[in-house]
């Protein structure tokens, strides 16, 4: 047995040993004293915590020991127990406890004492591992130095649910900037008193959650973090985890990360409630991996990491796991409630200046770098994200000390992770005699990114570089990094690519240039390999024409136009798989619940797709594919809406776009308040408004070459600013004839605004259909547009609640002059005796109006663009 299971072996007899002291004390009392012992526990508190009532109030001895034990854990429950019996004055039995429990375990605290003793060794060691990090260029830095603080937003507890506060006084869904108070908010109570066991950090390729999870790990250990509530804290890199050979126990990756092989293991794991594991890249965990269910089984590192994500390993633990994926339930085990997620949202601008400042060491050289980029709009915004950050900072500093041109504008991630290749190859030596041999040396470094990501490795041996003949290759050093894991017999030497969205990046540029590797790729389930998703959006971004120019002069090759055919084919067929049945509801019932999350997920990846093309004719030809977009459950960021714009704005003739259940207004940052502001209090402070994410969109659907038909608003949140700027959109859209508003949150002003848009004389809308719960408030400004509407033929108001005035208010304002409509929809609207008489009197006045309702003239047949969309 090694030493960690040695260190282990007795957690199952001490919890006996614990359970047998416990029951001997608890049968030497009578039934008055037990009864007293049960009040008292309800009041005790052990690190804040106390047994419910519920459990308690009708517990014999035998419960009570189960209860004590599991709750508390076996040395904790022998405290509150002892504790507990004095408050119960009953003092021989507490005393015999404390003797017994002397002679069976010895001193407990001598035991606690060497667990906190260790816990200062502990983070003292952690502290000097991880004060210092490696930048992906090899170069060390201190973490404090480096690390530059990244938005976090809260993100919504479900679909469709109302930003959650972060706090007092912050506006809705405002991001916080990650200061150690944002840090230590994470595992704060909610309003009903619960306090959240995980945590989940997500967000995009290279947004730096692996960073600040570092971040927090070293600021716990520097007693910043988590005081008095979290004694041990441990980072589990689940990638790393997931390819190690062979079997480990919990124990065993515990032991791993003690400065000493002689860590109080046993005492650590028995208390689960006062330890941290950090998950990093938990969305790498395979969902079928059986979850381990014991910290001393030498299981693989998908069982252990599966057993600590569903909560069968050490429930009470606290969990801080990062991931890619949306939302929490995407995740592998789906982690139990209590449960929060937040959103990293990348930097601030003000934090993209400190970055540069932090990066570049001589102030003048930084202030340099960071004109050229903001002179930059585009590539400007892209340095949201830290590694595309990262990436531009390097290739400035390359080229301004060789004397060269800064980086010439680029629009997507796709443009900024050629640009290193291309400066890499360079400083290799590329342009001069070595240049077939770097050509040579970076395509086998691409074959590699390739295999690993197709086999989902991120870790390589010596001998994986030796097969490619990349072992001291002038392409090593700029892109792969070199791990050392202390074995027992030898260390082991791993190597993995600088960062994982750079290793998906060189895989794609691998596809493009072996022959018919795209194929490869592309036949892959894009639905059920999730992992190929990055790698398939940075592949389309090479096939911009520039982009492919650019890969035939630094590789000195032709890339084949086929591959581009291939793409557009495999967009116009993702869209034929994903169309929803013919007469299919919206909502999907005739789905499960992950199918649909999973299928308005792809959605939006097909458009980052196309967005990374950058090339209008390609996307307004892959769009023919897809003549309805659909997007559900989307809390878009602003990113997002660029992506989405975009691709509106190539859109073909004839497109209809939907949004379901979407968040369309924007997290803020929270900025610190001035010294004066805090002085004056509440006075100073000022209304923070919403933030419209929907204003790319509306202006991208006014373009000239926008061939957007029908835009579907439904179930959305859609605040005043929102509808402003749809407002100022239904002015100018080309193209779009229908609109339809359903069961969506609106106040009466953004429906005048939204009124106001649609009576334009430009407004080419001619199908309005408008759902909604409390339409009597809007109702005045709805039905007032058709006296000034040009366009408007055809009103379905069907689901709505109308009273007897809104009705009669509605037949004066049809039989004004100005009113061209043709279509009235009423279907399934309750109408009284009198109000269906009006309306009768209407059709009469007016017989070529067509009025839509099951009790007015049966034979008159509902047209085909009456039937409501959903």
């Amino acid at each position: 047995m090694d030493e960690a299971g040695a260190s282990c072996s007795s957690v199952q007899p001490l919890v006996a040993v614990a359970r047998e002291l416990l029951l001997a004390a608890l049968e030497d009392l009578s039934q008055e004293q037990l009864k007293r012992f049960r009040h008292k526990l309800r009041d005790a508190s052990e690190d804040g915590r106390s047994i419910p009532w519920g459990r308690l109030e009708r517990a014999d001895a035998v419960d009570l020991v189960e209860q004590l034990t599991q709750f508390y854990g076996p040395e904790p429950a022998l405290d509150v127990a002892r504790k507990t019996l004095k408050r119960a004055d009953v003092r021989d039995v507490a005393a015999r406890l404390k003797e017994q429990r002397l002679q069976r375990l010895g001193s407990s605290s001598s035991a606690a004492l060497s667990v906190s003793e260790y816990e200062k060794k502990y983070r003292a060691h952690v502290l000097r591992q991880h004060a210092r990090v490696k930048e992906r260029n090899a170069r060390s830095v201190r973490i404090t130095e480096r690390f530059t603080k990244l938005l976090l937003a809260p993100a919504e507890a479900a679909p469709g649910a109302a930003e959650a506060a972060p706090g007092p006084g912050a506006a809705p869904g405002r991001a916080r900037r990650s200061d150690t108070h944002t840090f230590n908010r994470l595992f704060r109570r909610d309003d009903e008193g619960q306090r959240p066991l995980t945590v989940v950090l997500q967000g995009p390729a290279g947004i730096g959650k692996t960073m600040a999870a570092k971040k927090i790990l070293y600021d716990w250990a520097a007693g910043k973090l988590y005081q008095g509530q979290v004694d041990f804290a441990f980072f589990l890199p689940c990638r790393e985890l997931l390819e190690r050979p062979g079997g480990r126990s919990l124990a065993d990756l515990v032991l791993e990360q003690c400065p000493d092989r002689g860590a109080p293991v046993r005492q650590m794991l028995a208390r689960p409630q006062r330890l941290l594991f950090i998950l990093d890249g938990a969305d790498e965990v395979p969902p079928d991996a059986a979850p381990c269910a014991d910290p001393l089984e030498a299981a693989g590192g998908a069982r252990v990491l599966a057993g600590l994500l569903g909560r069968a390993l050490l429930p009470g633990a606290r969990l801080l796991v990062t991931a890619r994926a949306a939302l929490p339930e995407a995740l592998p085990g789906r982690p139990r409630a209590p449960c929060r997620a937040a959103d990293v949202c990348g930097f601030s601008v003000r934090d993209r200046k400190k970055y540069f400042f932090k990066f570049f060491r001589d102030e003048a050289q930084a202030r340099r770098a960071y004109r050229l980029v903001k002179e930059q709009e585009t590539l400007f915004e892209l340095c949201f994200v830290p590694f595309v950050c990262w990436i531009v900072c390097t290739v400035l500093r390359q080229q301004l000390a060789r004397g060269g041109d800064p980086p010439r504008a680029a629009r997507t991630a796709s443009a900024v992770y050629l640009l290193f290749v291309a400066s890499e190859l360079g400083a290799a030596g590329a342009a001069g005699a070595d240049a077939p041999r770097a050509r040579a040396e970076l395509r086998r470094l691409c074959r590699l990114a390739r295999d690993g990501v197709l086999q989902r490795r991120a870790r390589f041996s010596e001998g994986d570089l030796e097969r490619l003949e990349l072992r001291r290759s002038r392409v090593q050093a700029p892109f792969l990094v070199k791990k050392e894991l202390l074995g027992v017999l030898e260390t082991e030497v791993t190597y993995q690519f600088v960062d994982r969205s750079f290793q998906e990046f060189l895989a794609a540029l691998s596809f493009l240039l072996e022959d018919a590797g795209a194929e490869t790729l592309l036949r892959a389930d894009a639905r059920r390999c999730g992992h190929l998703a990055l790698t398939t959006r940075f592949l389309f971004g090479l096939l911009n024409a520039e982009r492919t120019r650019d890969v035939e002069r630094h590789f000195c090759c032709a890339v084949p136009e086929r591959v581009k055919q291939d793409a557009l084919r495999w967009v116009r067929e993702q869209g034929r798989r994903g169309a929803a049945p013919e007469g299919e509801v919206e909502g999907g019932e005739d789905r499960e619940d992950g199918e649909d999350e999973e299928e308005d997920c792809f959605q939006l990846q097909l458009l980052y797709c196309l967005y990374e093309t950058q090339d209008d004719a390609f996307v307004r030809q892959a769009l023919s594919g897809l003549p309805e977009l659909v997007l559900e459950r989307v809390r878009f960021s602003r990113m997002d809406l660029e992506v989405l714009s975009y691709c509106v704005r190539c859109c073909p003739a004839g497109q209809a776009l939907r949004l379901r259940a979407c968040r369309l207004v924007a997290a803020q940052e929270k900025e610190k308040k001035s010294l004066m502001k805090r002085l004056q209090g509440s006075r100073a402070s000022t209304k923070h408004l919403p933030v419209s994410l929907l204003r790319p969109l509306c202006e991208a659907m006014a373009d000239p070459q926008c061939g957007l038909q029908s835009l579907t608003l439904a179930h959305c949140k859609l605040p005043d600013v929102v509808c402003q700027d749809l407002s100022e959109a239904l002015r100018a859209a080309p193209s779009l004839t229908e609109l339809n508003l359903l069961q969506n949150r609106l106040s009466q002003a953004g429906m005048r605004m939204l009124s106001e848009g649609l009576a334009w004389p430009k407004c080419q809308v001619q199908t309005l259909r408008v759902q909604l719960l409390d339409l009597q408030g809007a109702f005045q400004y709805l039905v007032g547009l058709l006296r000034h509407s040009s366009a408007l033929t055809t009103l379905d108001l069907s689901g709505c609640q109308l009273t007897g005035p809104m009705v009669t208010y509605l037949c004066s304002v049809l039989r004004h002059p100005g009113c061209i409509l043709q279509t009235l929809s009423l279907a399934s609207v309750e109408l009284s005796g009198q109000s269906q008489q009006e309306l009768q009197a209407l059709k009469t006045e007016k017989p070529d109006l067509v009025i839509v309702h099951p009790a007015l003239d049966s034979h008159l047949e509902p047209p085909t663009e009456c039937v409501s969309a959903l």
